[in-house]
């Protein structure tokens, strides 16, 4: 029987989450607010929490100073991000999904060891493997296709794909091979649609972790005209003297797209969330 919550707990459970909600959103605020002071007033402890001396000046700077061959323009360094992440992304969802239905209903030899494996490769660490990447792709260096090959395949994301493709019932997929569906318009037609809450959770998760991503591009880029938006945001923070209103705004800049598909994906997002919580 469901425990009834009282009026007063019912308060109470909203205060803690209430603040709770305050106090993680605070660094976002003190983001935002910066970005729209003067640099003179963004690093002033609580104060910079003060509403004063607000204008888009730092925005408009950062997209003039990013507007000439020397320097990168702003518009490329975000297009780049973009399409290094739609390409991920999109081919993470392909990749990864067929892998974890492979995995989750189709039977061959083996099966339970590429699985194991699977698990296995979710425990390592990207920066214990970077070097020796760096060394096997040293020759594909500036290029957009080595900055997305290493991310497309997902260990974490085939597991996540196989824990939702496991909760559904085999005799939908029984019922679409009577009707002479063959593997692949099963799981086209049938098990993709009906998915959409696992492919909202990946799809936002691989966007965060390739939007962020800041280490390979280091190691792999040096040229401007294929530089992503984060590892320009390390080239615009070095420049001396540091204008820190002028950095929180590119941060602000940098963080809009991923606000963006959240929100597009959020309905999904919350769905494969609440659906994992209750079946788990």
């Amino acid at each position: 029987m469901a425990m009834t919550r009282t009026p007063v707990r019912r308060v109470l459970d909203y205060t803690v989450l209430s603040v709770l909600a305050f106090v993680f959103a605070l660094p976002a605020l003190y983001l935002f607010l910066g970005s729209l002071k003067p640099s003179d007033e963004v690093l002033n402890g609580l104060s910079g929490f003060l509403p004063t001396h607000l204008s888009f000046d730092n925005y408009a700077a950062v997209l003039d100073s990013l507007n000439s061959d020397s320097t990168g323009y702003f518009w490329q360094f975000m297009g780049v991000s973009v399409l290094l992440s739609f390409v991920v992304v999109t081919g993470g969802l392909i990749v990864n999904s067929m892998a974890a239905y492979g995995l989750t209903r189709l039977k061959w030899r083996g099966q339970n060891a590429v699985f194991t494996l699977v698990l296995l490769l979710m425990l390592i660490p990207f920066e214990s493997v970077a070097v020796p990447l760096f060394y096997m792709f040293n020759g594909q260096r500036n290029t957009l296709f080595i900055q997305a090959l290493p991310f497309v395949a997902n260990a974490f994301a085939i597991y996540q794909f196989h824990t939702f493709f496991k909760k559904i019932p085999p005799s939908i997929e029984e019922a679409a091979r009577l009707d002479g569906a063959g593997p692949w318009r099963t799981f086209f037609a049938i098990i993709v649609p009906m998915s959409r809450p696992v492919f909202a959770s990946v799809a936002i998760l691989t966007f965060l972790i390739q939007w962020g991503s800041f280490l390979w591009p280091v190691l792999m880029v040096s040229d401007p005209s294929v530089r992503p938006l984060p590892l320009e945001v390390s080239v615009f923070q070095g420049q001396q003297p540091p204008d820190w209103g002028q950095i929180l705004a590119f941060g602000v800049l940098l963080v809009l797209p991923v606000l963006i598909v959240f929100a597009f994906f959020q309905r999904w997002f919350v769905e494969g969330v609440a659906s994992s919580a209750v079946k788990g």
